[in-house]
């Protein structure tokens, strides 16, 4: 056996080698104190930059390319596009040749009816030996001939020109009913996006207006219950000194004075003292019925004023589902009209296709009329 030196594949440990330093590197990052408590790695951030800066290249060239390639494929269609006019034309040109050349009308067969007789097959056996088979031109046979055919032909120009006036007519009658229909639609969208904006800022100054109304509403509200609480805690306190102070609690009677030398006050007598006088009994019934009735009063009123309160509430939202009811009906007639416009558009166009299909392009070609051609060596 002959020893050979064969070259050693050293691909597994140069990946030995990079899985070792890569462990190394992380290793020095885990261990590296400063690194792992301020969470900052400038490598790895260098390293995600560059990776980054190499990524965008490479989309940048793969666009670059892309758009090379596009540019090589549009000027390959535009190549080919020119070499296909280039040959239809070159085409063309040797047909019109070939019919100017070798198609003559002279040459056709039924030129003796075409052209006069110049140009036919001529019969070389004589007509003495020609039975009534071979005849093909009787005296007397057709005589304004001419005169009909320029006739027809004159009617045949006349027949074309109509119907290309008619055609253009029908174009021109067409094409401005299709400008109208433009017109018509582009000013009802108009009129659509107006009354939309139109709708939209109404709502808008009906919100507006609602929602400073109801600030007004709800800032009289709280001050009238501000003013309401002030004036029952006034009159609470009121009602309390006035409980405090009055006759009823201080025991006071004019019955249980005692006069007293001048200048120093009565002295109630305890032991004589049998309660108030029946008027003092009845200005304290007049004062309580008072408050009574005062009390009354004031809860009517803001009774009243809830019912008020209410009441506009449901004023204004009967009117805002008005409002409403009376958008949605404009809109339905809106949408019956477009409907009633559309259903309008659909039977002229059907109108018209059935013309087309059942009046116009009634002489349809049937197979005997190809047939006829091709059938000789012609």
């Amino acid at each position: 056996m002959y020893k050979v030196d064969l070259p050693i594949d050293q691909s597994i440990e140069k990946a030995v080698e990079r899985r070792r330093s890569a462990e190394t590197e992380r290793k020095a990052r885990i261990y590296n104190t400063r690194i792992r408590v301020l969470g900052i790695d400038v490598g790895a951030l260098n390293q995600q930059v560059q990776e980054k800066k190499h990524q965008q290249n490479m989309e940048m060239q793969r666009d670059k390319a892309f758009e090379e390639l596009r540019k090589i494929h549009d000027e390959a269609l535009l190549r080919q596009e020119v070499d296909e006019k280039e040959k239809r034309a070159a085409l063309h040109t040797d047909l019109t040749k070939y019919w100017a050349t070798l198609q003559h009308v002279e040459e056709s067969c039924g030129a003796d009816l075409k052209c006069g007789l110049k140009g036919a097959f001529r019969i070389t056996i004589p007509e003495a030996e020609l039975g009534p088979a071979s005849m093909q031109i009787f005296q007397g046979e057709d005589v304004g001939e001419e005169e009909r055919r320029r006739e027809q032909i004159r009617k045949t120009e006349k027949d074309l020109q109509a119907q290309k006036e008619d055609n253009e007519r029908r174009r021109m009658g067409e094409k401005h009913r299709e400008t109208l229909v433009s017109k018509e639609l582009v000013y009802q969208d108009l009129r659509g996006v107006q009354l939309h904006t139109q709708e939209e800022e109404c709502r808008k100054a009906t919100r507006v207006a609602l929602d400073n109304y109801n600030q007004a509403l709800a800032a009289e509200r709280a001050q009238h219950l501000k003013e309401q609480l002030r004036r029952e805690e006034s009159e609470s306190l009121a009602e309390v000194c006035h409980t405090l102070t009055s006759d009823m609690m201080t025991e006071c009677a004019e019955a249980a004075e005692m006069e007293v030398a001048e200048g120093r006050p009565a002295r109630v007598l305890v032991d004589k003292w049998k309660g108030m006088r029946p008027e003092q009994l009845s200005a304290i019934h007049r004062e309580r019925e008072e408050q009574r009735v005062e009390k009354q009063r004031q809860r009517d009123a803001e009774k009243a004023q809830n019912v008020a309160w209410q009441l506009q509430l449901l004023k204004l939202s009967r009117q805002a589902e008005e409002e409403e009811r009376r958008e949605a009906q404009l809109r339905r007639e809106k949408r019956s009209q477009t409907d009633l416009h559309n259903m309008q558009l659909a039977r002229e166009q059907q109108e018209h296709q059935e013309f087309l299909n059942k009046k116009l392009y009634t002489n349809k070609p049937t197979k005997d009329y190809f047939y006829q051609f091709n059938t000789s060596s012609r």
